[in-house]
């Protein structure tokens, strides 16, 4: 059995991965610790645990590993206390919100030889996979254009926590949270770019943005386009792919797909959609299990802080920047 403590409940998955811990038959909740006194105490006696007010004690517990829901800019502090603790680790994305912070971490983990598994549910899904199986076929040809979407009403309709529009502890808004799925689904589909241009929108004035645009662009000549927002109360989740020989098109109102291709029937094709993997918490636990790595998950989240990086520095210094400028 593998023994789990939860550190904080400050992000809105924070319940959700508790779940997973306790209705996987490998896993039990053992020990909270929260930055947030009240609120941590609040949910060890929710979830019949004990509450520790220090890290260190935490992690001086009889426990295996770690779900962190912490805030974002304390992912480093914690991360690395837990790999030197010799905790696996289960985050919520994004692991931090710089390269060199990733990167210590990722060191850390490594040094350690514990297991690190971050949460980015649509890779698992199987429209992606169904999609990802058309490109790797070759029946879009050379793909010049991914564009991701996905965004709903978190800050017009005020439903999101307030602490989500705290800069400083979310280093970010719309982008680095929800646009988190779709940057990792571009990066997915078309590799890794050579430079990266955001803008960010204010539409209801907070401290971080809530309507975000990110286009990534490539040596070749593709282009990525990443859309969040947290003011939009009816914009499905939409997924296009075009490229020399044919498009896809997935989402929009109904979460189906097509797709046509010049090397096919020249005829719109309604995408089969795969089974989903396994998620990420479960395939977590099976590298616990199995003394096996989360490779391309690890790879794939430390790509997606890069993309974060150079959005926000893109923003902030009103230039595109190119990814080597990060290393």
């Amino acid at each position: 059995m593998i023994r789990i403590g939860k550190i904080s409940y400050w992000h809105v998955h924070a319940d959700e991965y508790t779940g997973y811990a306790l209705e996987n038959p490998n896993t039990e909740l053992a020990a909270i610790w929260d930055e947030n006194e009240e609120r941590g105490k609040e949910k060890a006696a929710e979830y019949g645990v004990p509450y520790f007010s220090s890290l260190d004690e935490l992690f001086a517990q009889d426990i295996d590993a770690v779900i962190v829901d912490a805030p974002t800019n304390i992912h480093h502090e914690v991360m690395l206390k837990a790999a030197r603790a010799g905790k696996h680790i289960f985050t919520e994305k994004v692991v931090a919100p710089t390269d060199s912070e990733v990167r210590d971490i990722v060191a850390a983990v490594r040094e350690a030889g514990v297991k690190l598994t971050v949460s980015l549910p649509r890779l698992n899904f199987g429209s992606t996979q169904a999609i990802a199986q058309i490109v790797q076929d070759g029946k879009l040809g050379t793909l010049t254009m991914a564009r991701v979407r996905l965004s709903h009403n978190g800050a017009t309709a005020n439903w999101l926590p307030a602490h989500f529009y705290n800069k400083e502890q979310t280093a970010g808004g719309a982008l680095i949270d929800l646009g988190c799925h779709p940057m990792y689904l571009v990066r997915h589909f078309l590799g890794m770019p050579e430079s990266v241009s955001a803008n960010y929108g204010y539409v209801t004035g907070r401290e971080v943005e809530d309507n975000a645009v990110s286009v990534l662009r490539y040596e070749n000549g593709a282009l990525g386009i990443v859309e969040a927002g947290f003011v939009n109360a009816h914009s499905p989740y939409s997924v296009e792919l075009h490229g020399t020989e044919g498009s896809l098109l997935y989402g929009f109102p109904n979460e189906e797909g097509v797709y046509r291709s010049n090397l096919g029937s020249d005829q719109w094709e309604k995408i089969k959609i795969e089974d989903s993997q396994p998620m990420a918490f479960t395939q977590w636990v099976g590298h616990i299990l199995n003394d096996t790595e989360a490779t391309y998950n690890i790879e794939l989240a430390s790509d997606l802080t890069r993309l974060m990086e150079a959005s926000n520095r893109s923003v902030a210094e009103g230039r595109p920047i190119r990814i080597d400028e990060l290393a």
